[in-house]
């Protein structure tokens, strides 16, 4: 069989800060590296593909939905309930918005989830499951990896951060969702510890609770930094610098920044939620959880003081890491488009 060739649409990359975007990167170099059944193209003009996956759901691409050319594959990182407390918007745009987004999905021969989560809400919404598949985001471990206490310690004079401190990471734009008004409540419960988060402002003044999350960074708490959106090359060395990433966000999607900063071996604290269990592994308590607040200064308080305790999260983020792997997550790659290929090519008139 001729390899199948396909066109990966995204504009996710367009706005810094975004977990989508970087998804969108791994997982178009991943499929590129099975050369030897794929040709790969990013956002062509072209129209003799055998597929178009669609990793985002701008209009641009809408006229890719309606065609008996090709397979459509949409990447479902969200469902319409996940949008609310991220974006603040015309309430009739917004809801115009989300029916937009359920017809795109609708209209797609497949979708793929990176969150089995979603799978329910999606049937509930009247697409059929045998056209849903669930395929994780994977994150590359020369990318993302520990380093050494030296290399460590360098990023730290950078960011003017004592080396003997305990250090609380908070990743990911700035807004309601996140969870930043009980990051920063947490951070005031402990002055002996530094917080610092990176990420801002990716939607500007349409980012939900900009007026007071602004204020908030303009004049944070001393032990608080704010240092902006990070490029994604030098992640890997945020994530080392700190010795916990707390991510107390009520709602996410699928949290490629916990899949990143896993791989640096420090424990992990979450808001407990249902989405978590599954993916992140709740039931081998691979990461440390609390409900608000209280819970979470609890939690990074005996983080910092137990060693034992400390050590037992720093061996479930190897867990996750894991199973995250790039082999495992290409073997589904691999077998994915063929078997789509398979169902729906007798329904497609394919160009060449």
């Amino acid at each position: 069989m001729e390899k199948l060739r396909i066109n990966m649409l995204s504009q996710a990359t367009s706005v810094d800060g975004q977990g989508v975007g970087s998804a969108f990167l791994e997982q178009v170099a991943l499929v590129k590296e099975c050369d030897d059944i794929f040709e790969v193209d990013v956002n062509s003009q072209k129209h003799n593909f055998h597929i178009h996956h669609l990793h985002t759901v701008n209009p641009q691409y809408r006229l890719r939905l309606n065609t008996n050319h090709h397979i459509v594959v949409a990447y479902v990182h969200f469902i319409p309930s996940t949008l609310d407390g991220s974006i603040k918007m015309n309430k009739v745009f917004f809801n115009f918005f989300k029916k937009y987004v359920v017809n795109t999905y609708r209209k797609a021969d497949e979708l793929v989830v990176v969150n089995p989560a979603f799978i329910p809400p999606l049937v509930e919404l009247g697409i059929d499951k045998e056209n849903i598949t669930y395929i994780p985001n994977f994150v590359d471990h020369e990318k993302f990896h520990k380093l050494s206490d030296d290399e460590r310690n360098v990023l730290r004079d950078k960011y003017g951060i004592p080396h003997d401190k305990f250090v609380v990471l908070g990743c990911g734009q700035v807004q309601t969702r996140k969870g930043v008004l009980d990051y920063i409540e947490v951070a005031k419960r402990n002055p002996d510890k530094v917080f610092v988060w990176a990420g801002g402002f990716s939607f500007g003044k349409m980012t939900d609770g900009y007026e007071e999350l602004k204020k908030i960074m303009d004049n944070p708490p001393a032990n608080v930094k704010f240092i902006g959106i990070i490029p994604r090359i030098e992640m890997n060395g945020i994530f080392n610098m700190s010795d916990l990433l707390f991510m107390p966000s009520f709602s996410e999607l699928f949290p490629m920044s916990i899949l990143e900063a896993v791989n640096s071996q420090k424990p992990v604290l979450l808001r407990d939620l249902d989405l978590y269990e599954e993916i992140l592994f709740k039931d081998k308590e691979c990461y440390a959880v609390g409900k608000d607040v209280d819970e979470f200064d609890q939690q990074i308080k005996k983080l910092a003081s137990d060693k034992s305790y400390y050590e037992k999260y720093s061996k479930g983020s190897q867990v996750i890491s894991d199973f995250y792997s790039k082999e495992h997550v290409k073997n589904l790659w691999r077998e994915y488009y063929p078997r789509i290929y398979n169902k729906w090519k007798d329904t497609k008139t394919f160009r060449k």
